[in-house]
């Protein structure tokens, strides 16, 4: 599979892919980078666990705060201004009732 030209999205319909796919590249170019970064992932997640696992459960807070901050930074970033021009409003709403949600599982039990 080649570049694709510029004026053709078909098959793209996540943010970041369509920029991808407006750059010209194709959908097996843009498949391939977002397994590479889960397989990144998740070697971080199993690095993280193998180094953290036995640490306080205050640096573990840290971690986990940090980690919060990241997330909240590329929400406000990148997608919700994308969210509040597709979606509109109720976009701080849900993405507010989705933390609670996140943060109601987490300390279910």
């Amino acid at each position: 599979m080649g570049r694709r030209p510029p004026g053709r999205h078909s098959g793209c319909s996540l943010s970041a892919a369509v920029g991808l796919c407006k750059a010209g590249h194709s959908v097996a170019w843009i498949l391939g980078l977002w397994a590479g970064v889960a397989l990144l992932s998740a070697a971080a997640a199993a690095a993280g666990y193998g180094l953290l696992g036995g640490t306080s459960p205050a640096t573990v807070a840290v971690v986990q705060a940090f980690a919060v901050g990241a997330i909240l930074t590329m929400l406000a970033d990148t997608m919700m201004p994308e969210g509040f021009e597709n979606a509109g409003n109720s976009v701080g709403l849900v993405t507010c009732a989705g933390f609670i949600a996140a943060f109601l599982l987490g300390h279910a039990g």
